[in-house]
C-alpha cells in the first residue's frame, strides 16, 4: 500500500487555500472527488437523508462532490412499508429524484434488517410460511418499484455477531439461515440486473466476522443463489486501529467472483477534534482508498453523509464524532484533501 506521508503544516495550508480561495474562473473548475474516482472506474458518493434536503448549501456540495448516493433511511422497512402490506416509496423516491436530477446513482439501502422495522412485524409471532411470504412481498415489491433507478441493493444488512455466528434476528429464529438465499432470489427475480449485496460492520479485517461472510458467500456461490458483492459499512474508530487487512480482505472476495465496496464510511475520534487527530484521520481515508484502489473489484466508496453537521456519530457514540471529511460548517477537513491526494 502507498502510504501518504501526510505534513499537517501544508494540509492546514491547503485547507485555508481551499476557504478563502476566490470562486475558480468561469469555464475552469477543480475535478471533483467523484471526477477522481472515475478515472479509476470507481464512484465516490455520500449518503443522505430526507431532512437534509432543505438544506441548500448542503444540497451544493451534495449535488456536485459525489457520483453516487445511498439514501440513509428512506428505504428502509419502517419507512417504505409502514402497515402490512401498505407501501410508501415517498423518501426513497424524493432521494432518487435529487440524485436523477444531478446524474447520481443510487445504492438502494436495506430490504432485509433486524433494526428499524415497524411495529406490525415486531409485535406478533409469525409461522415460518406467514414471515417467508411478508418477506418476499417486501422484497419483491420494493425492487420491483427502484427497477432500473438502483444499480446495487443491500439486500441483507449485519447477519452476523462479532464471533462469526448468526445474529439472533426474527428472520432467522423464524426462517433459519436459508433467509438470505431466499432473500437474495427473491430481490434478482423483481429485477434481474441490480447487483445483490451482503452489507455489514466490523469486517474490513480479516477475522471472525469476515470469516462468517467469507464462507457464507462462497457457500452461495456453489449453491448458484445470485450473490455479486460485499459490502464493508467501514464505520471505523481512532482509538481501536487501523485495519490493516482491509486490502487482503477485499482482495480474497474479488477471488470468489465478488465485487466489494466500502458502503458506509467515517471514522470517529474522541472529541475534542486536535489537529493531530485530524491528521491521523486524514491518512485513515487515504489508507482506505488506497485498498480500494489497489484491488480491481473494489468498485467504489461511499461516506455515510459527508459532514459531521449531518453525522449519525454524535448520538451514538458519546464524546465522539468529527468522523466526516467536511467539518459542520460545510467546510473541507485534512481527511477531503487526502482523498483527493490518493485519487490523484
Amino acid at each position: 500500500m502507498r502510504t501518504h506521508r501526510l505534513r499537517l503544516a501544508g494540509v492546514v495550508a491547503a485547507v485555508l487555500v481551499a476557504v478563502t480561495a476566490p470562486t475558480a474562473q468561469a469555464g475552469h473548475r477543480d475535478p471533483t472527488l467523484a471526477d477522481l474516482a472515475q478515472r479509476h472506474g470507481r464512484y465516490f458518493g455520500s449518503a443522505t437523508d430526507n431532512p437534509e434536503l432543505v438544506d441548500e448549501p448542503y444540497k451544493a456540495v451534495l449535488g456536485s462532490e459525489f457520483d453516487q448516493i445511498t439514501p440513509g433511511n428512506g428505504m428502509k422497512w419502517y419507512a417504505t412499508e409502514p402497515q402490512q402490506g401498505v407501501f410508501d416509496f415517498t423518501k426513497g423516491d424524493e432521494i432518487v429524484d435529487f440524485a436523477r436530477a444531478h446524474h447520481q446513482k443510487v445504492r438502494g439501502h436495506t430490504l432485509v434488517w433486524h433494526s428499524q422495522l415497524p411495529g406490525w412485524l415486531t409485535g406478533k409471532e409469525w409461522t415460518a410460511d406467514e414471515l417467508r411470504a411478508v418477506l418476499k412481498n417486501h422484497i419483491q415489491t420494493e425492487v420491483r418499484h427502484y427497477r432500473g433507478k438502483v444499480f446495487a441493493w443491500d439486500v441483507v444488512n449485519e447477519a452476523f455477531n462479532e464471533d462469526g455466528t448468526w445474529r439472533d434476528t426474527v428472520f432467522y429464529r423464524t426462517l433459519g439461515p436459508g433467509y438470505i438465499a431466499d432473500a437474495l432470489r427473491w430481490a434478482r427475480q423483481a429485477d434481474p440486473k441490480v447487483k445483490l449485496y451482503l452489507n455489514d460492520y466490523n469486517i474490513e479485517t480479516v477475522g471472525a466476522k469476515s470469516d462468517a461472510y467469507y464462507a457464507l458467500a462462497k457457500e452461495l456461490k456453489a449453491q448458484g443463489v445470485p450473490l455479486d458483492g460485499i459490502g464493508l459499512q467501514a464505520h471505523l474508530a481512532l482509538q481501536y486501529g487501523y485495519p490493516t487487512s482491509l486490502e487482503e480482505n477485499l482482495r480474497r472476495f474479488a477471488k470468489l467472483g465478488l465485487d466489494t465496496a466500502l458502503t458506509e464510511v467515517d471514522i470517529r475520534m474522541i472529541l475534542p477534534a486536535t489537529e493531530e487527530k485530524l491528521a491521523q484521520q486524514a491518512q485513515w481515508y487515504a489508507d482506505l482508498t488506497d485498498a480500494c484502489l489497489a484491488v480491481r473489484r473494489c468498485v467504489g466508496i461511499t461516506v455515510w453523509d459527508y459532514t459531521d453537521k449531518y453525522s449519525w456519530i454524535p448520538a451514538f457514540f458519546e464524546g465522539q464524532g468529527a468522523a466526516l471529511p467536511w467539518d459542520e460548517q460545510l467546510l473541507p477537513k485534512p481527511a477531503y484533501f487526502a482523498i483527493r491526494d490518493a485519487l490523484r
